[in-house]
């Protein structure tokens, strides 16, 4: 059997900022290395020119050092800070300092954390990201996780937003002008021709998930070709400056 070959299907499509990129290991799962130059040449070999990077240092172990490694990152790069939701307190600090460093948006992971949206935790700092104008890209059913962000004018990206809970982000969506999502789960035929083009941004969680099927799905959708480059990276780079 012949293994099948994409390439042909994506053709000369070409990412100029993916939403969704990590630095960093899980420590109880078995995966690719995630070392900074081993995920920017993940992302080069798939066309993809540029990373919104987090660092799940940050997010599972040690927030400053994690976030300062991503800060010192060279080449094709926007970083993005991650904050520990578990210390609403310290996370409030953290996204200070990230602000005066000029990072432009933060990262939540709340089930890697094992916080849920009803916490006070994340209400209080989704209110710090959207006064400090930070854009949030954020993990965690968007069924659940929309509530923290909701009346307050926040930027948000749902990075986790599946084919099946579609249609509750656009009712969210309706409301709510400042959420997006990710276009990595969205494979269903029609998903991503669903969503405003406006509120969509590609992701593909390199090295974590396989760039191909995301890849795939924007090249061969309905979408025009004015659209499909505002997903491929226009939108993230609006947001992200």
């Amino acid at each position: 059997m012949t293994a099948f070959d994409a390439s042909k299907l994506i053709g000369d499509l070409e990412v100029s900022l993916d939403v969704d990129v990590l630095v960093g290991a899980y420590p109880d799962r078995d995966g690719p290395p995630g070392t900074p130059a081993a995920v920017l040449d993940r992302l080069a070999a798939h066309r993809i020119r540029a990373g919104a990077v987090a660092s799940l240092r940050a997010a599972l172990f040690d927030v400053r050092s994690g976030n300062d490694e991503v800060l010192a990152l060279d080449g094709p790069v926007a970083p993005i800070g991650a904050v520990d939701l578990r210390d609403p307190v310290g996370a409030v600090r953290e996204m200070d300092r990230l602000a005066e460093a000029g990072v432009r948006g933060v990262r939540l992971f709340p089930d890697e954390q094992g916080v849920e949206a009803g916490f006070p935790s994340v209400r209080h700092v989704a209110r710090k990201a959207a006064q400090l104008g930070l854009v949030v890209l954020t993990g965690g059913d968007v069924r659940r996780f929309w509530q923290p962000f909701a009346g307050l004018d926040a930027t948000v990206v749902f990075l986790d937003t599946h084919f099946y809970h579609l249609g509750d982000f656009l009712v969210l969506a309706a409301d709510e002008p400042g959420f997006h999502t990710s276009t990595r789960l969205l494979n269903s035929p029609d998903a991503l021709e669903s969503v405003p083009p406006d509120r969509l941004l590609f992701g593909s969680r390199t090295p974590h998930y396989e760039p191909v099927v995301p890849l795939l799905r924007l090249a061969t959708s309905g979408l025009k070709p004015e659209e499909i480059a505002a997903v491929a990276g226009g939108n993230a780079r609006r947001l992200l400056g």
